[in-house]
């Protein structure tokens, strides 16, 4: 009998991964968004209607933080993750069957800058700030329902890696000669800023912040594994066990394409060219350095837990000319 996954916030970049997959296997998979899904947010019936039975519930929707931080940005970054995990969490509570397993994504920036040691689920020190706000309301959203039937789990993801992420345009700059490390400095703040909490100080040197990582394969198969793994719920860091840092992914992004030099970016380039892009700085400035404790101690097994093969497999997922050492 084919399994029923239901899968909200479908239009992203993983979602369509994850949909795909499913359906390759067998399961029957139906989707919620503002439009053309099963069902809408508009209408909780609607939404009602498609968990009650799933066997799985997996929650990706939000607006991407890709973007400048304005007040309007801001509120709707909030807005669009309380207010869709809530809807699922009602749905789920007027479910008659509810599903055994609902998954929400969740961030790994919800863990303070970190040069000095690791975060882990259990020794990780949440941070302070707008992003790291954004998330603590996002996994109280998830968890503040009593729902007895249900187990869940939320995903605290690092920067996903694969065909169409936020590694395109790190590719196009590396083509382009300026795949060099982002590198950190003084920068003013004005007092806007601060008092929305979205002022990168400065901290690292360098081009050292630490980068966390996941290939989006393992982010479907760390979805499968806490399937196949009762014990496991409340949250959940997913993330390569072998993290690296800014001016190490940029020079292994440069090998992999055959690109042999790039130009650094400083802090005064990013701060122009972020507002240029409507973007902001933090999001390749924080030093994230996450592991997932909980996934290794359960046991699974990462299926790209190196960054070069794993970049690799992307370039040449992209039909990019393949360098001599991959080749």
């Amino acid at each position: 009998m084919s399994h029923r996954i239901v899968i909200a916030g479908a239009s992203g970049f993983i979602g369509p991964y994850l949909t795909e997959a499913f359906r390759a296997s067998g399961a029957v998979v139906q989707t919620i968004g503002r439009r053309g899904t099963d069902a809408t947010w508009a209408d909780q019936d609607s939404i009602r209607r498609v968990v009650d039975g799933a066997d799985l519930v997996v929650n990706l929707a939000g607006k991407s933080v890709n973007c400048r931080y304005t007040d309007a940005n801001r509120a709707e970054v909030f807005r669009s993750r309380l207010d869709t995990t809530r809807a699922i969490g009602d749905a789920i509570a007027a479910s008659d069957s509810p599903p055994p397993l609902w998954i929400n994504s969740s961030t790994a920036t919800i863990y303070r800058h970190a040069e000095d040691r690791a975060m882990t689920e259990r020794g990780g020190e949440l941070g302070t700030g707008f992003s790291v706000n954004v998330a603590t309301a996002w996994e109280r959203a998830f968890f503040e329902r009593d729902l007895p039937y249900t187990r869940r789990v939320a995903l605290r993801m690092a920067i996903v890696l694969g065909d169409g992420s936020a590694l395109a345009p790190l590719i196009r700059l590396a083509q382009f000669g300026l795949g060099g490390p982002q590198v950190d400095g003084p920068w003013f703040a004005t007092a806007a800023r601060r008092n929305a909490g979205t002022f990168h100080e400065f901290r690292a040197r360098g081009g050292r912040q630490r980068f966390s990582w996941v290939h989006i394969r393992d982010v479907l198969g760390v979805i499968e594994f806490v399937r196949a793994h009762p014990e496991l719920d409340g949250v959940v860091n997913v993330s390569s066990p072998n993290p690296t840092d800014n001016r190490t992914f940029m020079a292994t992004l440069r090998r992999v394409l055959g690109v042999p030099f790039g130009f650094p970016a400083y802090r005064w380039m990013l701060e122009v060219g972020s507002i240029a892009i409507r973007t902001e700085t933090e999001l390749v400035l924080k030093s994230r350095w996450v592991v997932p404790e909980r996934l290794l101690e359960a046991g699974y097994e990462f299926a790209q837990p190196d960054l070069e093969p794993a970049l690799a497999e992307i370039v040449a997922a992209r039909g990019l000319p393949p360098t001599a050492l991959h080749s």
